[in-house]
């Protein structure tokens, strides 16, 4: 284990894990038929993920279930060590620390690996890809998994492609109930959040420009706009770009836009959306964020090659200091802002996300017959965790 086992913190991780569940009613519905039937019984899941409440909340639902869960984090920064704590106290086995180096991370998912997993929950899709990487009498055969994000679907898309997917995996990315909401008003709310409070900065009246008006960055642009902010969007999709002008919002290029931002937030899954010709046209004393998986958005070798020095002058800001003069404030050293050291998506969003990811494993196990490709998940599984979340919320609909 890497995580050290503290009754402090592990105290400190339950009382966070006992409000989210609180917060959880759609996971606890679609998996009490499962539980009372032990639909994992004897299988091992490994995990990797943002390890924080809600996850920790799944990762405790899926043992009830009946299986052995073994967690690691898909972000150097986005374990909580509490909850990491609180999840060793409970008998998952984890494997994370926040804050671990890019070597360290790499190491705790070949540690969940080693404990044989029969099936995966990736976020990102680094864990699949390390069980790719795997020596041959290193490998252990995969009854399937799930994949949560936007970037790690691409990822996988390429290996169905290539023929190199080695089991079936399920999309959860794209139900319904996944990115209209988590990935919508989620990264929106999520992100704001953390923007404001790294910084203690008022949002209103400033200038936000966002990278990319997919579901993340179209959720970001509207909740800065709610804020006040004056919102620029810039995307390389035309149909995208045109949602973005018919929601009221200005459309320029990175560059015509650079000059007039405040703040920048990427949010598209594609590398060097902000460069070295970006950060030599802003204002001094912008602010710089990216709420995509990975931590390429924000070309970093480029703002450290025109950077005389840089310096943390306030946690999770690194403020750096330009040949031209200027200085520039890079949030969570570019990785994704509303999860450094944050606790994410609201949990009645993320609810619906891991209600998904239940049943996705559920289905898997339930039809061996598939084979190793990316699938849906199947309509009336969405529809049952809308069914469920409107439930929860008092709702009634027409049949």
């Amino acid at each position: 284990m890497s995580i050290i086992k503290d009754p402090t913190l592990a105290k400190s991780g339950k009382s966070k894990i006992k409000w989210v569940k609180n917060h959880m009613p759609v996971l606890a519905k679609v998996s009490k038929e499962s539980i009372e039937r032990q639909i994992f019984h004897g299988l091992k899941i490994g995990m990797s993920i943002h390890l924080e409440a809600k996850t920790a909340q799944l990762a405790l639902t899926l043992r009830k279930a009946g299986a052995k869960v073994f967690a690691t984090g898909c972000n150097p920064l986005s374990t909580q060590d509490d909850i990491a704590a609180a999840l060793v106290d409970e008998g998952i086995g984890i494997f994370a620390i926040n804050g671990i180096d890019d070597r360290g991370y790499h190491e705790h998912i070949y540690q969940v690996l080693k404990n044989r997993p029969n099936l995966i929950i990736d976020d990102g899709g680094d864990l699949l890809q390390t069980y790719i990487s795997l020596n041959p009498n290193e490998k252990f055969p995969l009854i399937g998994g799930c994949e949560e994000t936007t970037t790690g679907i691409h990822r996988l898309r390429e290996l169905e492609s290539s023929n190199h997917l080695p089991c079936p995996m399920m999309n959860i990315n794209d139900a319904n109930c996944k990115h209209l909401f988590d990935n919508h008003h989620g990264t929106g709310q999520s992100s704001l959040t953390e923007i404001m409070k790294m910084t203690n900065i008022e949002i209103a009246g400033k200038t936000f420009v966002v990278g990319g008006y997919g579901n993340c960055g179209s959720g970001i642009a509207k909740r800065a706009r709610g804020m006040g902010a004056i919102v620029v969007v810039t995307e390389v999709d035309p149909v995208k770009a045109l949602r973005a002008n018919m929601d009221g919002f200005q459309v320029l290029p990175m560059k015509d836009a650079a000059p007039l931002g405040d703040f920048f937030v990427t949010a598209t899954g594609a590398p060097n959306i902000i460069r070295k010709t970006h950060f030599k046209q802003m204002k001094n004393g912008a602010f710089l964020a990216n709420a995509g998986h990975f931590i390429v958005e924000i070309n970093l070798d480029d703002l450290k090659s025109i950077a005389k020095h840089h310096a943390s002058l306030r946690p999770n800001i690194d403020t750096f200091f330009l040949e031209n003069g200027k200085k520039l404030h890079l949030l969570a050293e570019g990785r994704l802002v509303n999860l450094a050291n944050g606790d994410g998506h609201p949990a009645d969003i993320m609810d619906m996300s891991f209600a998904l990811q239940f049943l996705g494993l559920k289905y898997i196990v339930e039809h061996p017959e598939l084979t190793a490709k990316l699938y849906d998940i199947p309509h009336k599984l969405d529809n049952l965790v809308a069914h469920a979340k409107l439930e929860s919320l008092g709702l009634r609909i027409d049949n």
